[in-house]
């Protein structure tokens, strides 16, 4: 037979509940810069794409490549670090895996970054002002 016993908060200090506010809110900033620079490169690398496939189809685009060439490693390169952003974010928030998952997915959809950022944002910010008025007021 199960018991259930009623679940408690565990007790902080104000300087250890101070101290993982800050770094939430540190890793938010990460983030959202992150986030905001994926996404831009995400744009320049869907008009690569378009140049490379679209415009390559219809007119020789050999000599504008060299120079756009770079895009798809920048992107991939800002993606992994984006990628880690996420995953420091997503465990000082303490949030459920379909918000990882769905962090991880705005980083390849153009305009997605954009969109979750925002609402991410906004959660992550009730989410600590919550706490800070729980433990530091």
């Amino acid at each position: 037979m199960l018991v259930s016993t009623p679940q408690t908060t565990p007790e902080i200090s104000t300087e250890a509940a101070a101290t993982a506010i800050r770094k939430a809110r540190g890793a938010m900033s990460r983030y959202r810069f992150m986030a905001l620079v994926t996404g831009v490169m995400l744009l320049i690398l869907c008009v690569e794409l378009g140049i490379k496939y679209g415009l390559g189809a219809l007119v020789d685009v050999d000599g504008v490549m060299p120079f756009i060439a770079w895009v798809p490693f920048a992107h991939g390169w800002i993606y992994v670090v984006y990628l880690v952003t996420v995953a420091d974010l997503w465990s000082k928030m303490r949030w459920g895996f379909g918000r990882l998952v769905t962090m991880v997915i705005a980083g390849v959809i153009p305009v997605m970054s954009f969109v979750l950022e925002k609402k991410v944002h906004t959660e992550a910010e009730a989410k600590l002002a919550a706490l800070e008025a729980r433990y530091l007021s």
